[in-house]
């Protein structure tokens, strides 16, 4: 039997998940983390994933001869502006105020694929791990947009967090196959 909160969740979870899961409080609702007594800090976090797709549509993308324009130049335009407005997309994410957000792709001919790799940066309250991964994702989905005419097939894989600075909790930087 499940509480009348409209959450889904019992009211003997709701204590279990306070400690570990920041978004819920001590009845098990959810809310905005409240950040007004943490210290500012320089913050960076940097993501990355990848998308797959057959060899002749990275070739287009390589040559830029795509229909629609230049594919990384406006996915690394949609994955800045998707940075910008991961709080107007993800229910309880701060609004930040941005200071650096860079968007890199590499193509890998062997695996016929991309790499996205967004780096990004505030000085503030709270940590940019979402703002980076929404980066990555928006970047390969504009990709599939801008390509899917020619390739309904491609795969996004792999969108991780590589590591994270800054703020009490300090470093963090992933063992995960490898990565940074």
């Amino acid at each position: 039997m499940t509480s009348n909160n409209n959450d889904g969740l019992t009211p003997s979870l709701a204590p279990a998940l306070t400690p570990s899961l920041t978004h819920f409080d001590a009845t098990g609702q959810a809310h905005m983390v409240d950040v007004a007594e943490k210290k500012d800090t320089h913050r960076i976090a940097i993501a990355s994933g990848t998308i797959r797709m057959k060899p002749g549509t990275l070739a287009i993308i390589a040559e830029g001869t795509a229909k629609k324009g230049d594919v990384l130049g406006i996915a690394r335009i949609a994955a800045i502006m998707a940075a910008k407005r991961t709080a107007d997309l993800i229910p309880l994410c701060h609004p930040l105020a941005l200071t650096r957000v860079a968007v890199d792709f590499s193509i890998d001919t062997d695996q016929s694929s991309i790499h996205c790799n967004a780096q990004v940066e505030t000085l503030g309250k709270t940590g940019v791990e979402m703002e980076a991964l929404t980066a990555v994702q928006i970047g390969l989905l504009t990709i599939y947009d801008m390509c899917k005419a020619v390739d309904r097939g491609m795969v996004m894989s792999d969108i991780r967090v590589l590591e994270k600075h800054g703020g009490k909790s300090g470093d963090w930087v992933s063992l995960v196959d490898g990565a940074a």
